[in-house]
């Protein structure tokens, strides 16, 4: 696809590479503070890199021929749920290849100029991440074509008769793109994708290792049973399991009424409660959705719009946040007729109320 652009345009996109030549890296948007704490727990090598067994060992293959080859890595694919770690492994590719990482997400590139800065100021090698990849505009996917498989850029010059089409050599670099819904990709960009990853959810082991880290990352006494009590109602996702070490840490600090705390058993439970997390890893709105499903609809089969009108929550964040974890526990089915609770969940809903 030839892309048409002004001076206006050129001049900016010239600016906006070279800052990301300078620097290495670009951020899409500034960071909070909170952010950048979150960011500092994160490993960074793969072999830090906790749980996704099987991707890790098909990744390290990959990195290691393209390090033979002194090559750029294929195209990377990451989807799954949110908070498994896409972000940290395609920081962690940039990282074992010993090369820049251009962050992004795709609801900011709205312009053609956004995308085209970004890929002219690309360092050879480099790993470009784009967040929501499903979610780009058709101009940006399209260019996106002819820079991913061909590494260049074509760029029409001119105007009526005069118009032609020049094109402009890109570095080989590493496109990593993360989403929560690899089936709404289109076809010619998923194809583009040499390499095709899902993350799947931790087990509670799994987890109890992060937060051990993340314990002593923070300078946090935290014993096994604390991590095993916030393991096991982390949803099997990192990030759930480190917001939920924060905020236990918080309740500690402020009961003990001192910075250096233990976390224990007792302390933990205590916070977990006043958060309202069950055993199960649910919360109030989990709990909503199956008293809803049990009660409101009597056990039949519901519309996902119907349930998120119902709820008061948006369709997407019932699909995309609650909905993965309930299905995955087998509190939710998927019918062709809608969402159902499960035998368990009901059996589950009458414990709560006797």
């Amino acid at each position: 696809m030839a892309i048409q652009l002004d001076s206006d345009d050129l001049g900016k996109i010239a600016t906006s590479s070279s800052g990301a030549r300078r620097s290495g890296m670009m951020d899409a948007f500034e960071k909070p503070a909170e952010n950048r704490f979150d960011a500092a727990l994160r490993p960074k090598t793969l072999e830090s890199y906790e749980g996704q067994a099987a991707l890790k060992a098909k990744l390290s293959v990959a990195l290691s021929a393209a390090k033979v080859r002194q090559e750029a890595i294929e195209h990377v694919l990451l989807y799954g749920p949110p908070g498994l770690g896409k972000t940290t492994l395609a920081s962690i590719l940039a990282s074992e290849l010993g090369v820049g990482c251009v962050m992004t997400s795709a609801p900011v590139l709205e312009k053609p100029r956004d995308i085209v800065g970004i890929l002219m100021g690309m360092e050879p090698k480099a790993v470009l991440f784009i967040d929501e990849i499903h979610r780009l505009n058709r101009v940006t996917e399209e260019i996106l074509y002819t820079a991913m498989e061909d590494f260049t850029l074509d760029r029409a010059v001119g105007s009526g008769e005069a118009t032609r089409t020049l094109r402009i050599p890109l570095p080989k670099f590493t496109l990593v793109g993360a989403t929560t819904r690899a089936g709404e990709l289109t076809s010619p960009l998923r194809d583009r994708f040499g390499l095709h990853f899902r993350l799947e959810f931790y087990t509670p082991a799994e987890l109890a290792h992060i937060l051990t880290r993340s314990a002593r990352l923070l300078d946090l006494a935290l014993s096994p049973e604390a991590a095993h009590l916030i393991a096991t109602r982390s949803r099997g996702t990192p990030r759930i399991a480190n917001r939920l070490l924060k905020r236990v840490r918080d309740y500690a600090q402020v009961s003990a009424g001192a910075l250096s705390v233990t976390l224990c058993a007792t302390l933990t439970q205590e916070a977990l409660n006043l958060y309202d997390i069950d055993a199960h890893g649910l919360d109030a709105t989990d709990r909503k959705i199956l008293t809803l499903l049990a009660h409101t609809f009597a056990g039949r089969p519901v519309g996902i719009e119907t349930l998120a009108s119902t709820l008061g929550e948006d369709v997407n964040t019932l699909e995309d946040v609650y909905e993965p974890y309930l299905v995955q526990q087998g509190f939710v089915l998927r019918t062709p007729r809608g969402r159902q609770i499960s035998p368990s969940a009901l059996m589950m809903l009458n414990g709560w109320q006797l």
